[in-house]
């Protein structure tokens, strides 16, 4: 993997036809860098470009050989260390960009009560997105010897994509091996995130390509361990507030435990994300109003307080 220097990364073999590049962007959040995938012996489809960055848009260029051209570039979902380079690269190669939407397409209607300027978050968000075509869910783009199938799988975040290729998934932020995904919302839907990790299960892939990491080989047990994660964390917040009303800051003080100060604000968007889900489902109320500083208790009758 590539690590911040002045050198030009190399790419390194997955399959036959597929190459992945790291970017230099290693952090709490990004493991050891964002993965490009270069899919194709002639007709290159580079997913997600990666962040804005000239060293990493020089080894994607430098990797493409005088007899290979590419002919598209998807982005996965519009968060900038997937989407940032997508302008340069067009520009440089004369590839269409393609994803679902710009960085708001996707978001579900029963977000659309919650007041997004006191939820906060937006983490990373490329606000100026806009890809040049659209990829719905199901739409099938080829290549000379390559074939990807979009499929929308909202969850990380609203306009998020997976690509299937024959019996492997390129899956972005929505599964990884070395990390569970941030949901952060708006953009971030817990209640998606479920019914999209549930759709990509139910594919029975051999192998997972994540947006960060090394690739999954055991997708369905990987799969699984996520979901029950997930739903560990809601059963903890929901015995956490049955003693009583309490913040996001205290909730994730309790729940988490000690963490590093580079992990905390992720963990309390995923808290506010059960939050914001169990409140659509009737089993949590927020005091005023669902938002980042609310207090938050169960239903009447569930806690073993009353606020």
């Amino acid at each position: 993997m590539q690590t911040k220097s002045s050198a030009i990364a190399q790419p390194v073999p997955l399959a036959p036809g597929l190459r992945v590049l790291c970017a230099p962007n290693p952090g709490p959040m990004t493991g050891p860098g964002t993965n490009t995938y270069l899919l194709g012996w002639r007709d290159i489809v580079v997913i997600d470009p990666g962040p804005n960055d000239t060293r990493h848009l020089a080894a994607i260029l430098g990797a493409i050989g005088p007899q290979q051209r590419i002919t598209d570039i998807v982005v996965t979902h519009a968060h900038r260390d997937h989407s940032g380079l997508a302008p340069a690269l067009s520009a440089c190669s004369g590839a269409p960009v393609l994803a679902f939407g710009d960085a708001g397409a996707g978001r579900a209607h029963g977000m659309a009560w919650l007041d997004v300027d006191a939820l906060g978050g937006g983490e990373g968000v490329d606000a100026g997105f806009r890809p040049d075509r659209c990829m719905p869910d199901g739409a099938v783009i080829k290549g000379d010897d390559w074939q990807l199938a979009a499929l929308w799988t909202p969850g990380h975040m609203a306009n998020h994509l997976c690509l299937q290729w024959d019996d492997a998934v390129f899956t972005g932020d929505l599964v990884m091996g070395w990390s569970t995904s941030l949901i952060s919302p708006p953009d971030g839907d817990m209640a998606a995130f479920y019914r999209s990790c549930a759709r990509l299960h139910g594919l029975g892939a051999r192998v997972l390509y994540p947006g960060h990491g090394d690739p999954v080989t055991a997708p369905g047990a990987r799969i699984a361990e996520l979901l029950a994660h997930r739903r560990i964390r809601e059963t903890q917040i929901v015995a956490m507030l049955a003693d009583g009303p309490m913040t996001l800051q205290t909730l994730t003080d309790r729940v988490y435990g000690a963490l590093s100060p580079g992990l905390f604000s992720a963990a309390q968007r995923n808290a506010l994300a059960h939050l914001v889900d169990l409140s659509a489902r009737g089993l949590v109320m927020a005091e005023p109003a669902m938002s980042s500083t609310a207090c938050f208790r169960l239903r009447d009758g569930d806690s073993k307080k009353s606020p």
